[in-house]
């Protein structure tokens, strides 16, 4: 792809909306719409990397409610003509084709790579990448199984969305008894993952979300893995402008 003159990618991830309360997260909605407005200005193409929701369930004629300014916001911006492209996360893994259909945002399931210019990128959210987590890996299976999936849609929506958000809330990240620190190269699997790719192509950026820690690690020659925190506490983003890739607070 080549990047409009003066135009800019940006890049967000894991804004759990709708945890811990409907109530505590809409002041950080209304943040995240705020960072949308100003972009849009000058967004050439904008990437969620996952975890927009912290819960989300696609019934055949029902989706949760709630969200409407969000989901005003990225549709506005899509029938600009900006392009909008979504990464399931793990907390919205279990989204069907509402995006598509409704909004005209396409997701993607797996790590995508794209050309922005001359830079090489490897995006996705990041979850089960890497060695380790193999609980997480077990889980993940289990939750993607088209059996799985339609057994859950047999529970009414006023249940299945309950349940589903009581579970998805009791993540430690969100209710905030973990303080989340960086743990070293060598135990970040991110960035062990983004390692063992370069042994066989060559990125310049790798960019993941996931880890709900804003980080930009060089990874090899002329190459860094990109981790873009969160809309929790972080509210951090990435800013591709052509050249340089940029981490960025937005206040």
């Amino acid at each position: 792809m080549q990047i409009t003159t003066n135009k800019k990618i940006y890049f967000a991830s894991d804004q759990h909306f709708g945890a811990p309360t409907p109530e505590l997260s809409f002041p950080r909605e209304q943040k995240f719409v705020a960072w949308l407005d100003e972009i849009k200005g000058d967004a050439d193409t904008i990437f969620l990397l996952g975890d927009l929701f912290d819960f989300w369930f696609e019934y055949k004629t029902v989706v949760p409610k709630g969200f409407i300014r969000v989901l005003g916001k990225l549709a506005e911006i899509r029938d600009s003509g900006i392009p909008i492209y979504f990464f399931v996360g793990n907390h919205d893994l279990w989204m069907d084709d509402y995006f598509e259909k409704v909004l005209n945002i396409p997701i993607y399931r797996e790590n995508q790579e794209y050309i922005f210019g001359d830079k090489t990128f490897l995006i996705g959210h990041g979850d089960g990448k890497g060695p380790g987590d193999i609980g997480y890996k077990r889980m993940k299976k289990v939750f993607t199984n088209p059996f799985s999936k339609w057994l859950f849609r047999w529970l009414h929506p006023d249940i299945g969305v309950r349940l589903g958000h009581y579970l998805s809330v009791k993540n430690k990240l969100i209710s905030g008894d973990e303080d989340v620190k960086f743990l070293g190269e060598e135990n970040e699997w991110l960035i062990l993952y983004s390692k063992r790719k370069l042994e066989t192509k060559h990125y310049n950026y790798f960019v993941f979300g996931h880890r709900h820690l804003p980080l930009k690690v060089p990874v090899g020659e002329n190459s860094e893995y990109v981790n873009l925190g969160d809309w929790i506490g972080y509210f951090t983003y990435g800013v591709f402008d052509g050249e340089t890739f940029e981490l960025k607070k937005f206040e």
